[in-house]
């Protein structure tokens, strides 16, 4: 069950992630609404807002990373943009961005999931780019050429964008699927997604994240990982313990707290009603668990969002 209000790719989402009063122009920023094309959205990170999150969406996001850096938590997964890193991430995952830094510089194309159907079924995306999967690996450096290819893409988009062409959106489409290519060519280059040369323990650990990030509202018992695993509980405590420092059923609470975290912030559910969606008993026992993970009520933290 969507706990999370899922944002859309349209105005009301925007005031989310860009400054309202940036004067840069590029992409949808400062373009006139009768050029826009639907289900589809690019910008630069002029006039990005200072932290977002934790948040969920219905729409597909490339991002690319050219200068500066900043820290991004996708689901229980951290990760740190910095040059040269470009992000993929797919409808319904839970995300936050923050530590933006001052200097940040890149592009990211935001994207409903039938823009691509002509090219395309949504049904075959995570199958045709692995990157947009649970199992996948959504972040991952790029060698300077293919940056420079993608950039180039990308500006031939805002091209298209800017002028109001014959058939603009083809070419939109077309440009977007030659970057989810040149990315994907570069994922398989590097290997990823392959637990190759990686010791068990470790491919245990990274099966178990993943699918926390997936299952954590349905499961939030380890017994339940440990079963879709093929291991015992106490095997998938320790080795999760060892390796991250932290229990499993921490890391299942670490996501549980992300969803407490972004009810509390962009709805008006009482603190009773987040509770019972989160399948406490009562919200008392709720509050000692926010209370544990977070330092803050749900009230405190509420307030402070």
């Amino acid at each position: 069950m969507k706990q999370i209000p899922q944002y859309k790719l349209d105005d009301h989402f925007r005031p989310v992630h860009r400054i309202e009063e940036t004067a840069a122009v590029f992409g949808y920023n400062q373009l006139d609404p009768l050029l826009r094309i639907k289900d589809f959205e690019l910008y630069s990170s002029d006039g990005l807002t200072a932290s977002m999150g934790p948040l969920r969406s219905e729409f597909y996001r490339i991002g690319l990373t050219l200068r500066g850096s900043c820290d991004v938590q996708l689901g229980i997964e951290h990760y740190q943009h910095r040059p040269g890193t470009v992000n993929c991430t797919f409808p319904n995952q839970i995300f936050s961005k923050s530590n933006i830094s001052k200097d940040i510089f890149g592009y990211y194309l935001l994207f409903n999931p039938c823009f691509l159907d002509t090219l395309i079924p949504e049904s075959r995306m995570a199958d045709e780019f692995p990157f947009f999967s649970y199992s996948g690996v959504p972040f991952f450096q790029l060698e300077p050429p293919v940056v420079q290819q993608i950039e180039d893409l990308v500006l031939k988009i805002n091209e298209e964008l800017q002028k109001n062409k014959r058939e603009k959106e083809k070419a939109i489409q077309l440009y977007l699927y030659l970057i989810l290519l040149e990315i994907k060519r570069s994922y398989a280059q590097q290997g990823l997604g392959h637990y190759t040369d990686i010791p068990e323990t470790t491919i245990l650990m990274i099966k178990f994240r993943k699918l926390v990030n997936q299952y954590y509202l349905e499961k939030q018992q380890v017994a339940d990982y440990a079963e879709l695993l093929h291991v015992t509980p106490n095997h998938l405590n320790r080795t999760i313990k060892e390796l991250s420092g932290r229990t499993a059923s921490g890391h299942i609470a670490e996501m549980l707290l992300q969803e407490a975290k972004a009810l509390l912030k962009y709805t008006d559910l009482s603190v009773a009603e987040i509770a019972y969606r989160l399948q406490f008993s009562e919200p008392s026992s709720f509050s000692r668990f926010f209370k544990k993970e977070a330092d803050l009520t749900p009230i405190e933290y509420r307030e402070n969002a």
